[in-house]
Parts: structure tokens; C-alpha cells; sequence
């Protein structure tokens, strides 16, 4: 112990505490220093962690040069020797060891906590890297008259983005869930669990425009890339290839081959069909039965100005597909399903136009082959788009495929992870495998994300259904808006809480209104097992083609009817393939 006492007395003697002090004030310096200039220049991390190595080996010999030399006035010299401190290869080991003692807690932090292995531990749980959020660009123009426009770029860069193999990309509802507000990027970034977000703003003057856009790095705020584009108006396409080029380049992620941004499949040589286009996006985004409808107005302006412009028939198919009424017989989504025929002619690897093609094949003609390959072709195009994955589920649910539905679906939710509707149908699907406490789980998130949907509501009262909570489903159903949704619920709760007299009247005020709503009166009798009536009203809804039969093999209200001949029977006069 004494020995040891004169150790640390001849250390404090030759200064070299001060030293280490002094060594560990220019290392945290060097540090502040040496990270933003690595994340500035795009580096990569393994060089940060080389800094540190270094930057820890010299502890060490920091100490034994403070052990062996005394800075004076006069100068550096040689510190004197003491008869009592320890010699040769012992005193090596001691001084070695003393600066390995002042380096590790530096280590400790570095590699468990600040980087490092603790880095690999938290990218585990956290965002798998690379990812990145592309939020809606802000319409700097003088008269802020630009939103259609300033949102289009975003959109159309973060669909190039999402061709892009090893990027996870965002969906668009969850990235322009942010629009208008003033959070933190880093906030954004943890919210959608990505690793990077990317921002920018729009003004546009006369025939010019000027993007701005920039890359920020969730964990630190750093800026990984920005850049400034000035072009002409007519140049809008490049302007979204050389960001979204600028961005996979900056995050460097390596493209599939064939699948990097393709600004010649976007573009259209009619500058006022390209601004019907974005007036058509921004109006179908907005999520309202008027704007569904102005979208598809918009839409069609598009193509009656530009023929050949593939992405707007695309964009076209899905209005006309959102705003159809039972009532015309279908004729609005068989002008649909013909407008995503038109684009898929003009651009076969355009991935919108299967997407939009895929769900309409299967509910208008029943052609679950022809469904599937459609969505698989659209998936293989763009595999992270968050509404490829969404819709590849709901077609496997629609296919008796719960299962795999839930994989899609989640996939989906991870993509765009404030998407009411792809966590309602993930809710649905988990009501198909039984899982009951996911399904409430998910349903509950997706009214959390949008609480005045009806359809959600639906989807909820369902599931408080199937849990023999109809009491309390009551309230709700006597508030829709929807006759015809009310009437039906009304039909399934009354039933449930033992009203005959008044499930009976809403039943038969539903068949009187709304005739064509064969498959929803089937679905009611199918509920009260009532099988002779329920398929009664099934062959008429196959009669008249009803599209909601696509529900048919998932729809929980059929439980009681699935072990009858004739339910399997439905299935083959629909063309669903064999189990």
C-alpha cells in the first residue's frame, strides 16, 4: 500500500494528472469538432470510431511522456529520476495501465452507450437504417398560391425514393400528416421511426422555379445533404430526379437495376395537363367525398390534354374507383378499371397502374389470378410503398389468407405508421386468425388516428360485436350518418340485445331503401343463422355482381354459415381458387 501511495505521489510530482486533464479537455474538443465535419462530409462511421481509438490509445502515452518529460520555462526537459518509483518493464506496465484507467470510461460511453455496440443495440429496436421520411414541401411562392404544386414534388420525389432497394420510404399519409406544423425534425424522424428526414420548400415566380431541399440525420440533427435547384418550369421532372438521385446518393444506398427514379415514365410535355395532375392529387388526398370527386375531375383534364400522360390515368382509376356509387351498376368503376388498362398500355413498369388495377380486377371480375399478379408485379416495381403493401393484404385477405394478410398489413403499418385505414384492415385480419386483443389493439390505433371516420366506426362496432358488447355498440350505430349503414346496424345489435320487433324493422326498411345492397341483407340473415334466407339473398347479390361478395371468405359476420354446401359453393361460382 505504501508503495503504491509513493506511485501516485511521484505521478502528482511529474504533473501527469494535469496533464491527463489537459489531453482529456483537447479530446472532448477534437470530438465536438471531428462529428458534424464527418456527418457534413457524408463519412463513414467507421471513421468516427477510428477517431475515438486513436484518440484513447494516446491516454497512454500522453502519460508516460508526462512521466519522462517536465514542461519548464526554459523549456521541456528530461523529469528527474526518483529512487522509490517503480523501473523498467513494471513501470511501463503501471504507466500503460494508469492511461488505459482515464480511457476507458471514455470506451465505456463511446461503445456502450453513445456508440459503437450500443449503436448496433439501438438500431436493432429502433428504425432499420437506411430510412427516411419525405414531409410535404412549403410553398414559399410571393402569393402562396403553390400548395398543388409544392406537395406534388414531394410526392413525386418520395415515390421515386420508394423504388429504391434498401430504403425504407414513409408512406404518404403518415410523412403529410406533419404538414402545416412546426415540430422538430428529430421528433418527426422518432415519431416515424426512420432514420432520416427530408425537408424543403418551393417558390415559384412567372416560368421559375426554386427548390430547396435538405437531408437531416434523426439522432443528431446533423445535416447529411442539402442542395439548391433554379430551373425553368418545364424542367419540374429533372428537378425531382436530381433530388431524389442527390438523396439515395447522400444515404448511400445501392439501386436495383432498372429500378433508380425514372424521370421519362413521370413526364408529360403538356405543362397544364402536369398541373391538373397535382391539383388532382391534392384534391383525392384530402380524404372528403368532394374532394374524391374534384380529383377525379382534375384527373380526367389531365388525360384529355395529354393522352399519353400513363401516371394520370393511373392517378384517374383510383378517383373514379373511390367516388363510385352502387347505384350506376358499376359503371364507375368499370371507367376505373379501363383507365388503369390505359396506363399500364402507355407504361408497363409503372407501378401505380397495377396497384390500381389489382383490387379493381378482383372486385368487379373475380380474377384473383390475374388480382394477384397485378399486385405482386406492382410490389416487385416499388417494394416500399407503404399502399402496394396495403392493398397486396387486403387482396390476401380477400383470398381466405389471414395469415399472410397480417404480414402484409404490418409491413404496411410500418411503412406508414399513421394510416387509419391500413391499421383498420390489419384489424380485420387479426379478427380472421382470432386473435381478438390485436384486432381491438389495432382498431383502437386507427380511430386514435382518425376519430371521425364512419368507416372506422364500423370497423370498431364489429369488433364490439363479436366481444357481446352490443349494448354499447347501440349509441354509436343510432348516430351514423348513412341510412343504409345505421339500418344494418341497427338490424345486427337489436338482434343481439333480444329487440326482435325493432331488428326486424330495420331490416325491412333496409331491403325496402336499398335493394342493391343484396350482400349486406345476406350478411344480416348469415348473423342470425338464418341460412336458407342468407343464401337466398347471396345468389342475388351474384346476380347483380355485387362487388362487396369479395368479402366473403374473411367477413366475420358469416361464422355460422361457413360449414354449409352451399357457402362452398359460393366460392366456386366467385372463381376463388382451391384451398
Amino acid at each position: 500500500m505504501s508503495r503504491f501511495q509513493e506511485f501516485v505521489s511521484e505521478l502528482r510530482r511529474r504533473r501527469v494528472f494535469r496533464a491527463i486533464v489537459a489531453y482529456a479537455i483537447a479530446v472532448f474538443a477534437v470530438l465536438q469538432v471531428v462529428e458534424p465535419v464527418m456527418h457534413g462530409l457524408d463519412l463513414p462511421e467507421w471513421v468516427l470510431r477510428a477517431v475515438v481509438i486513436a484518440l484513447g490509445v494516446g491516454f497512454p502515452i500522453v502519460v508516460v511522456l508526462a512521466w519522462a518529460f517536465d514542461l519548464k520555462a526554459t523549456g521541456i526537459e528530461r523529469a528527474g529520476a526518483s529512487a522509490t518509483a517503480p523501473k523498467g518493464a513494471r513501470l511501463a506496465l503501471l504507466l500503460v495501465g494508469v492511461g488505459m484507467l482515464f480511457a476507458a470510461p471514455g470506451f465505456v460511453y463511446y461503445f456502450v452507450f453513445g456508440g459503437g455496440a450500443g449503436r448496433a443495440r439501438s438500431g436493432a429496436s429502433g428504425p432499420d437504417l437506411p430510412s427516411i421520411a419525405v414531409l410535404p414541401f412549403v410553398d414559399m411562392s410571393p402569393q402562396r398560391d403553390q400548395e398543388y404544386f409544392s406537395d406534388g414534388l414531394a410526392e413525386e420525389i418520395l415515390n421515386a425514393l420508394a423504388h429504391v432497394d434498401g430504403l425504407r420510404v414513409t408512406g404518404r399519409t403518415s410523412s403529410f400528416s406533419f404538414k402545416g406544423r412546426n415540430d422538430d425534425l428529430r421528433a418527426i424522424g422518432q415519431k416515424l421511426n426512420v432514420g432520416t428526414v427530408l425537408e424543403g420548400s418551393v417558390r415559384k415566380e412567372g416560368n421559375r422555379i426554386r427548390v430547396t431541399a435538405q437531408v437531416v440525420k434523426v439522432a443528431d440533427g446533423f445535416h447529411l445533404w442539402s442542395e439548391t435547384y433554379d430551373r425553368e418550369l418545364a424542367g419540374v421532372f429533372s428537378v425531382q430526379d436530381d433530388i431524389a438521385r442527390s438523396v439515395v446518393e447522400a444515404l448511400k444506398v445501392r439501386l436495383l437495376p432498372g429500378q433508380a427514379p425514372r424521370p421519362e415514365a413521370r413526364s408529360t410535355a403538356n405543362s397544364e395537363a402536369y398541373t391538373q395532375f397535382l391539383i388532382g392529387r391534392q384534391m383525392f388526398n384530402r380524404n372528403s367525398m368532394d374532394g374524391l370527386k374534384r380529383s377525379a375531375e382534375a384527373f380526367q383534364r389531365a388525360v384529355a390534354l395529354d393522352p399519353g400522360f400513363a401516371p394520370a390515368w393511373a392517378a384517374l382509376s383510383m378517383a373514379l374507383d373511390a367516388v363510385h356509387d352502387d347505384a350506376d351498376g358499376g359503371a364507375a368503376r368499370r371507367n376505373a378499371l379501363a383507365a388503369a388498362d390505359k396506363a399500364i398500355a402507355l407504361d408497363p413498369s409503372l407501378a401505380e397502374g397495377y396497384n390500381a388495377r389489382g383490387i379493381l380486377r378482383a372486385r368487379l371480375d373475380w380474377d384473383w389470378k390475374g388480382a394477384e399478379a397485378d399486385l405482386e408485379r406492382a410490389l416487385a416495381l416499388q417494394p416500399g410503398d407503404a399502399v402496394t403493401q396495403r392493398r397486396y393484404g387486403i387482396l390476401r385477405l380477400l383470398l381466405g389468407r389471414p395469415t399472410e394478410a397480417i404480414d402484409s398489413l404490418r409491413k404496411a403499418v410500418d411503412l406508414d405508421p399513421l394510416s387509419a385505414i391500413a391499421w383498420s384492415w390489419l384489424a380485420k385480419a387479426y379478427v380472421a386468425t382470432g386473435q381478438g386483443d390485436q384486432a381491438l389493439a389495432a382498431a383502437r390505433r386507427a380511430t386514435e388516428i382518425a376519430p371521425d371516420s364512419e368507416d372506422l366506426k364500423g370497423t370498431q362496432a364489429v369488433l364490439d360485436l363479436l366481444q357481446g358488447r352490443a349494448a354499447q355498440v347501440l349509441p354509436a350505430i343510432l348516430t351514423v350518418p348513412d341510412e343504409g349503414q345505421r339500418l344494418l346496424g341497427e338490424a345486427l345489435v337489436e338482434h343481439d340485445l333480444g329487440h326482435e320487433a325493432a331488428a326486424g324493422k330495420a331490416l325491412s326498411t333496409l331491403v325496402e331503401k336499398y335493394p342493391k345492397k343484396a350482400y349486406e341483407v345476406a350478411s344480416v340473415y348469415a348473423w342470425y343463422g338464418d341460412r336458407d334466407r342468407a343464401f337466398e339473398w347471396f345468389d342475388r347479390a351474384v346476380a347483380a355482381h355485387d362487388s362487396a361478395l369479395a368479402d366473403v371468405r374473411y367477413d366475420p359476420l358469416l361464422s355460422k354459415i361457413r360449414g354449409d354446401p352451399r357457402y362452398a359453393m359460393l366460392l366456386r361460382r366467385m372463381n376463388f381458387p382451391a384451398d
